[in-house]
């Protein structure tokens, strides 16, 4: 009897197995054939699941790229955990994110899933407010965070709108690199982070460039 407990198959593992050949598969897949023609069906054929086992644990091909994103982000260690850079000088660290941000952009195994999914978010209330609560929302959180400590050390006004100043430091960049109107550079997001803290009326940082 014990030998058979011994034995007997780890639910637990098979289903996470699975669960992240799925993840793998629908991350190869929108690779391959791009979001229009990413399925289901194809999904589970790639992973070796049923179609059913898939919808067991998402409501759409959207969700199911979301997770493959959060899994393979976590693993490339550009997830949400860790908090934004603190060195001191808020000017620097800035600049520092939003270069590094380009980074994953200029990066082909983000940048596709990374369009796939914004526009699947704006067209699908279910799949955005997954998406603010597990990684919006920490993320905008840890911006705030970085902001607050500024303040704290005088560099920003006390009384500024951490929120209105996150949407002024990051919004051009997305808006950029989402429309692709004008190429999104290092230079650009430098120029960004000097107009904007100077319009805030940060001190100690240099003047924005002409």
């Amino acid at each position: 009897m014990a030998a058979q407990r011994r034995t007997r198959p780890d639910a637990t593992r098979r289903s996470e197995s699975s669960r992240r050949a799925i993840l793998a598969a629908a991350f190869e897949l929108v690779g391959e054939v791009g979001y229009h023609r990413l399925s289901i069906e194809g999904i589970a054929a790639r992973a070796g699941v049923g179609k059913q086992t898939i919808y067991r644990w998402w409501p759409s091909k959207g969700a199911v790229l979301f997770d493959a994103f959060l899994m393979l982000s976590e693993g490339g260690g550009k997830g949400t955990g860790g908090g934004l850079p603190d060195t001191g000088d808020i000017e620097a660290d800035l600049k520092s994110v939003l270069r590094a941000t380009v980074g994953e952009t200029e990066d082909p195994l983000f940048e596709g899933p990374l369009r796939a999914l914004s526009i699947e978010i704006a067209g699908d209330p279910a799949l955005a407010a997954v998406y603010a609560e597990r990684l919006g929302e920490p993320l905008r959180e840890m911006k705030r965070e970085r902001l607050r400590s500024a303040q704290r050390a005088g560099q920003l006004p006390a009384g500024l709108d951490l929120d209105i100043a996150i949407d002024l430091i990051w919004s051009p960049v997305f808006q950029r690199w989402l429309y692709r109107t004008e190429p999104l550079t290092r230079e650009y997001t430098d120029r960004v982070v000097e107009a904007v803290l100077h319009g805030l009326g940060a001190t100690g940082i240099g003047h924005p460039r002409a």
